[in-house]
């Protein structure tokens, strides 16, 4: 099996491959490509992404083709495709950090900034925070109601059809945290920085 994560200089992303390496144990094929052809014969993505929407938009939009490869892949091929953090956001038909930006529109919806309160919840939201399982899903396969995961984000996503919402987090209000519709997968927090809750994240997307 191949698995691709895109490395599309939206950031420092590591962690992302250490923890997959982690898991993988040898056993699969694992790249850290931005080329097309590498995509397209890969069996699963992971699309990871840091920073701003707009800057994460702007960097995949750079590289030539890579948006329509991406689309190919997960909406008219239906491999499976993880986003993780931005990469989640970047699945909506719009953006509203920096300026309104346009995402990729695979789940419609838009990201917009966290409603804090008038500061009663400081942002960025960082730190650990229970997740709230709303429905039957491959990657939060035996993962326990009320885990925790390790956030990084002053931005939420917040999709027209709320049965693709597979757990949402309590800050501020509930906020969408994983998403899951056919073959796409999202989570905004960082599997790859949740522990030991985070690699059987990870472990079950290889095993889709």
């Amino acid at each position: 099996m191949n698995i691709t994560i895109v490395d599309y200089q939206s950031g420092n992303i590591c962690s992302v491959i250490n923890s997959f390496k982690e898991v993988a144990k040898g056993k699969v094929n694992l790249e850290v490509a931005s080329d097309i052809n590498k995509i397209k014969s890969s069996d699963k993505i992971v699309l990871p992404g840091q920073g701003s929407f707009k800057n994460c938009v702007d960097s995949l939009n750079k590289i030539n083709g890579l948006a329509d490869t991406l689309k190919e892949f997960a909406i008219i091929n239906k491999k499976p495709l993880l986003g993780i953090c931005v990469g989640l956001q970047m699945f909506a038909n719009v953006g509203y950090e920096e300026v309104e930006t346009e995402g990729l529109g695979w789940i419609s919806g838009k990201v917009s900034k966290i409603n804090n309160q008038n500061g009663k919840f400081k942002l960025p939201h960082i730190g650990w925070n229970e997740i709230n399982i709303q429905k039957e899903s491959k990657i939060l396969k035996d993962i326990k109601n009320k885990s925790h995961m390790y956030f990084v984000h002053s931005y939420e996503f917040i999709p027209e059809d709320k049965s693709v919402i597979s757990a949402t987090t309590d800050y501020s209000s509930k906020i969408v945290c994983s998403v899951e519709r056919e073959n796409l997968f999202g989570t905004q927090f960082h599997p790859e920085k949740s522990d030991k809750i985070g690699l059987k994240i990870i472990e079950n997307f290889m095993k889709i």
